[in-house]
This record gives C-alpha cells, sequence and structure tokens, in this order.
C-alpha cells in the first residue's frame, strides 16, 4: 500500500510539473475538490474525449450524438427521483468534527481486508513460484476464503440496510467493526443520515419571481427528454442510441483522491434504446464491447475487472461496474446499467407527453427499454496517467521518468528538435513542424542540451521525438526516437509524417476492439 500511496503522490505533483493539472483558484488557495485541466491535460482530455465518440458514434450507425444543457425544467429531477432520493449516507466524527460517506468508510474498512489477501497471494506465488495457480490459491487457502467471507458479509449486510433506509443499522456496522475516524482514530460518530447531493440554483430578475433549478448531477436526462425528438427527427429505428459528453455536478460530502472524485465532473453517457424483453442480452453485449474499448487502450488486462451491484439503483434490473485499480486500488471507472423503462415512463407521467417509439414490424407503439453506459471522463484521465507514469532503471545506471501515455491519446504526437540553433538546423526543424501541425499536434523545442530534451519530452508523454542535425543538410534525413524503447532511427524526412500516423491513428487502435 505505501509503494501505491508513493506512486499517487508522483502522479499529482508530475501533474501540475508538466501542464497536466492545476489545483482551481490555487492563487486563493483553491476550492476543495474543484481543479483545472492544464495545457497539455486539455490536449489529453479532448484527445480520450474524441476516442470515445469515435468509437460510439462515429462506428455505430444507429447511434447518434446530441449536447442538451446544463440546466433543465425543475421537473426533469422530480420525475428522475433525484430531488427524492439523490442521497447519500453521511456521518459526522464528534471530535474531529470531519464528514464522510458512510458506506466508503465500510468500503475502505473492505479494501484494507482485499490488500491482506493481496498480499497472501505475493507470497505463495514467491513460494510456489510458476507453479502457482491464482485461481486455485484464492478458492482453497483457508485465509484467504475467510477475509473473502468477512467481505462480502460486510458488503452485503450494508448493501441491505441501504436498501431500506436502516440507517441506525449502518451505523451499528460502523461501531461493530470498530471503524476509527482516519484522521485521529477517534470512534465517537454521529447518527448516518442522508444528504442530498444536487446543486440548487435560482433562474430569474428577482428574488419574487426566481425559479430553483439545479445543475444538473448526471446526464443521461437530457437524453431521456430529447428521446422523442431524436428519434423522430433521425428517423431512428429501435434499437438505437443517444451519446453525449458533457458537465454534471454533484455536492459530494468528500470529494478526494485528486480527480477521481470531484465536485464538477464530465461524463461520457449512451443510453441504448431496445425493445422491452431483450434488455438482458443487449446489457451482456455492452458489457463486452465497453470492455473491449477500455482493453484497445493497451494499458494491461489485468487492471480491469467487472463488479457487479447488488443493491441495484430504483430504475434498474442489472448493473455492473468495470473496475481499474487506480493507485488506490480497484474503482468504478465505468457503470453499464439495464435501467428498464423507468426514466422514460417517469418522464410520460410528470410530462403528460407521449414518449413512445412506433413499431411497424409488430405494429404497435411501446415505451423502449434502455440499456446505459457512462464513463467518468476525469476518472479515465486519471486512470490513463497513473497507468502510464514510470520511473525505469536504465543500463547505464541512470533512470528516467516516462509517461507511457497511449500514442493515440497524448498531446503531443512528436517534438521537433533542431541539434543546435545555428547552421541552418532550427530553419529546417521549422519547416518540418509546419508540414506535421497540419496532421498532427507537434511540438518545437530548442533549449538545452539534446538529451536533456529527450528526457523533457519522455515525461511528457510524447511518443517520438524528431532530431535534425548536420547530416540532414547532406542527405534530407533526419533522426527518429520512439519514446518508449528509446530507439534512434536515421528516416528520410519524407517518410516521418507516415512513421507518426501508423502509431498514433485512432483506426488502428480501435481496430484491436
Amino acid at each position: 500500500m505505501a509503494i501505491q500511496e508513493d506512486h499517487f503522490k508522483k502522479v499529482l505533483s508530475h501533474a501540475k510539473e508538466y501542464g497536466y493539472v492545476f489545483q482551481s483558484s490555487e492563487i486563493y488557495d483553491g476550492l476543495s475538490a474543484v481543479y483545472d485541466y492544464a495545457q497539455n491535460g486539455v490536449e489529453l482530455k479532448k484527445n480520450i474525449r474524441e476516442y470515445w465518440w469515435k468509437a460510439m458514434v462515429q462506428m455505430h450507425e444507429n447511434i447518434v450524438g446530441i449536447d442538451a444543457a446544463i440546466l433543465m425544467h425543475p421537473t426533469t429531477w422530480k420525475a428522475s427521483g433525484h430531488v427524492d432520493a439523490f442521497n447519500d449516507p453521511l456521518i459526522d466524527n464528534k471530535d474531529s468534527k470531519k464528514r464522510y460517506r458512510a458506506d466508503v468508510l465500510i468500503e475502505e474498512y473492505c479494501a484494507k481486508i482485499e490488500a491482506k489477501i493481496d498480499k497472501e497471494v505475493e507470497k505463495a506465488a514467491k513460494r510456489f513460484g510458476d507453479a502457482f495457480d491464482k485461481e486455485t490459491f484464492l478458492s482453497t487457502n483457508q485465509r484467504v476464503v475467510e477475509y473473502q467471507e468477512k467481505i462480502n458479509a460486510i458488503l452485503s449486510r450494508m448493501s441491505k440496510s441501504l436498501s431500506n433506509e436502516d440507517l441506525a443499522d449502518v451505523k451499528a456496522l460502523i461501531e461493530e467493526l470498530e471503524i476509527a475516524d482516519p484522521l485521529t482514530g477517534s470512534r465517537n460518530w454521529t447518527e448516518v443520515k442522508q444528504f442530498n447531493l444536487m446543486f440548487g440554483t435560482q433562474i430569474g430578475a428577482s428574488a419574487e419571481n426566481s425559479t430553483q433549478v439545479y445543475l444538473r448531477p448526471e446526464t443521461a436526462q437530457g437524453i431521456f427528454v430529447n428521446f422523442l425528438n431524436v428519434q423522430k427527427s433521425g428517423r431512428m429505428k429501435v434499437p438505437f442510441g443517444i451519446a453525449q459528453t458533457g458537465k454534471a455536478f454533484r455536492n459530494e460530502i468528500v470529494a478526494r483522491q485528486f480527480i477521481f472524485r470531484m465536485r464538477e465532473f464530465e461524463q461520457m453517457e449512451m443510453q441504448f434504446f431496445v425493445k422491452p424483453g431483450t434488455q438482458k442480452e443487449w446489457y451482456e453485449q455492452w458489457k463486452q464491447t465497453r470492455l473491449k474499448w477500455h482493453l484497445s487502450l493497451g494499458m494491461g488486462a489485468e487492471n480491469y475487472r467487472f463488479h457487479d451491484h447488488e443493491k441495484l439503483a430504483h430504475y434498474a434490473d442489472a448493473a455492473a461496474d468495470i473496475e481499474f485499480k487506480f493507485p488506490f486500488g480497484f474503482k468504478e471507472l465505468e457503470g453499464i446499467h439495464s435501467r428498464t423503462d423507468f426514466d422514460l415512463k417517469a418522464h410520460e407521467q410528470y410530462s403528460g407527453k407521449k414518449l413512445q417509439y412506433f413499431d411497424p414490424e409488430e405494429n404497435k407503439s411501446y415505451v423502449p427499454y434502455v440499456v446505459e453506459t457512462s464513463v467518468g471522463l476525469d476518472r479515465l484521465f486519471l486512470a490513463v496517467f497513473s497507468n502510464s507514469l514510470q520511473e525505469e532503471a536504465l543500463e547505464n545506471g541512470t533512470s528516467r521518468t516516462v509517461l507511457r501515455l497511449p500514442a493515440v491519446l497524448a498531446p503531443y504526437k512528436a517534438a521537433i528538435l533542431p541539434l543546435v540553433k545555428k547552421d541552418g538546423l532550427p530553419e529546417i526543424a521549422r519547416e518540418i513542424f509546419e508540414d506535421l501541425k497540419w496532421e498532427f499536434n507537434v511540438d518545437y523545442d530548442e533549449k538545452d542540451a539534446v538529451g536533456r530534451r529527450y528526457r523533457r519530452q519522455d515525461a511528457n508523454g510524447t511518443p517520438f521525438c524528431i532530431t535534425v542535425d548536420h547530416e540532414t543538410l547532406q542527405d534530407n534525413s533526419v533522426t527518429i526516437r520512439h519514446r518508449d524503447s528509446m530507439e534512434q532511427k536515421r528516416v528520410p524526412i519524407t517518410d516521418v509524417k507516415a512513421i507518426i500516423k501508423a502509431e498514433v491513428d485512432v483506426k488502428n487502435w480501435l481496430q484491436r476492439m
């Protein structure tokens, strides 16, 4: 765990030092759990969004996109259940005066037991070497089995208590497990209460005539209320999907772990409308499709896992998370939910308008069922960034910091480096830069010795460095250096564009799915 914590600290400092993420309004000591994406961060974030959009919308002829407004009619949130049921269980420590989510305290207790399981696996793997069978070990080792049973029992009880709104039992569970305040060790807890997460604001020129509205806590409702508009104007036939990326806002009780949980964040969602009765098969299909998309980025299959929900939301008949191994453990990255017809029926009821699809094959109208895929863009940014940041020992006894971003997502695809700032080399380097910038985001760097520039570009995640030297004057060739292998090759200037394109082209990455 200490190694993971150290790595997380490096992620935070590297993100600031290399212009990826800054604390919002830092000159005023910042605003808790609000961050700004800096010059490189905004490029990485844009590239992740575009990679998702191409796979989700451009590659599917039956999925289209929209961009709904952040502010919506307040009845929207009554119909969706957010006004009455969008709550988290809150608990305060009387001694430290700190506020926590009760369910997160319990989940973190279970994560510590999971860490013990990981240690047992690690020890056994060393002991048995190549003969080690992890699956058999997890299912037969008595200590590990007991640990897992304890986790399952705790989470099952918590899930049941939250579903029944038995908040007294949630507190009883915290007390029975002797969970203490992480900061002070105090076990002096208040009762557990529900806390609504929506940000409210007013629309109107005067207080008397103003209307209470909310900053949207999710982007999905903008899709549901526009379902019929999109279906009719696009002549869409079930099954079809509507995708959207955009900001959402939640007044989190405890927002921490950097950009993992923020009060202002971005979602990438797709609602897939299907014939009632077919939702389970579409749900399974989208689970696999979305996992394959994540795996196409090449960040290691061992870093992903499915977690099926025991406690289902009021609108769902099936739900699972794709979890990723962050520096602080496996956490939710994307949710896949079978939402039934809850949302469209609720909006029908509250609006008095029909939101039904006429099926020409069956010659009847019905309210479609919905399968949702929803991924947090900020969480995906953190997954990519933290997984890519590596310290590498080199053969000459030195080390380097390298940000091994998937090349398709890297803010800069190449850096153009004249070896020296004279002898006509900067002019040639500028020509290459001017040519490449039409197709790729490229950097021009002539400050410091070339070795230092290589290290700087490695730490910034740039896949290629192209060095113009005196030999270039003779034969129009350059040295192209690969970030990951540090391999250097002499190539004609005319080949550079094709070499970069082969490595960063979206098509080549998505075809891995």
